[in-house]
């Protein structure tokens, strides 16, 4: 792997922090949820618009998550 292409990868990952920090909350706040109501969705199939589908049915942790995403 060249130098170059080293710090593009670098770039990136130290850049997505915040992206993955705010993806693994949502992620644990809205566990049962996925659960209950997305269980058939693979990661990257559209599980957050899954449960925005069912948001009149998710529990308030999650909501709130789910919110929190939008903000940001």
């Amino acid at each position: 792997m060249s130098k170059l292409s080293f710090a593009a990868i670098a770039f990136v990952v130290a850049f997505s922090g915040a992206t993955s920090a705010q993806s693994a909350e949502t992620r644990g706040a809205c566990k049962a949820d996925y659960d209950k109501f997305c269980a058939g969705i693979a990661p990257g199939g559209g599980i957050v618009a899954c449960l925005n589908a069912k948001r009149d049915q998710l529990s308030a942790t999650c909501k709130a998550a789910l919110d929190s995403r939008r903000k940001k």
